[in-house]
């Protein structure tokens, strides 16, 4: 059987683009999960303060956002209730997080830790465990669901 270079190109061509396309892709990821690391400290922050505001550019229009009591909130409903919370955190920790990028979307997951201080004084310690759900819309990595545990 005679092989000539033309019958090889191919084949050679196809196995370069794939390697190079691999060494591509994880690239992306890790670009990916350092933006959506910097949204969930955004969200905290923005959460720990009481500040709705900080909070809204980083929801979905379509949030569903659970509470550990199965309260279920939309992004407007949630916005109103952070606005009118008659409680502050006087701490408020996400510990040992995960993200795990799979295409547009991204499965954020960690420990939330903290202590509610209610206006009549009474604190209340909260230990649960968060899975947060983002989407890519556009270029921008936004939070479309989130569901808490009590632990």
């Amino acid at each position: 059987m005679k092989i000539d270079r033309r019958q090889l190109a191919l084949p050679a061509l196809a196995l370069g683009l794939t390697l190079g396309l691999m060494s591509v892709v994880p690239a992306f990821a890790g670009a990916d999960e350092d933006a959506i690391a910097k949204k969930v400290e955004a969200f905290r922050t923005a959460q720990a303060a009481g500040n709705a505001e900080g909070i809204a550019p980083l929801c979905a229009d379509e949030l569903s956002y659970s509470h550990s009591n199965a309260k279920i909130d939309t992004k407007a409903s949630l916005l109103d209730g952070i606005a009118k919370a008659n409680y502050k955190w006087s701490s408020l920790e996400y510990r040992d997080p995960t993200i795990r990028v799979v295409g547009p979307t991204a499965i954020v997951r960690f420990n939330f830790v903290g202590e509610q201080e209610f206006t009549d004084g009474k604190k209340t310690p909260q230990n649960l465990h968060i899975l947060m759900n983002w989407q890519k819309q556009g270029s921008d990595w936004k939070l479309l669901s989130r569901s808490a545990t009590r632990l």
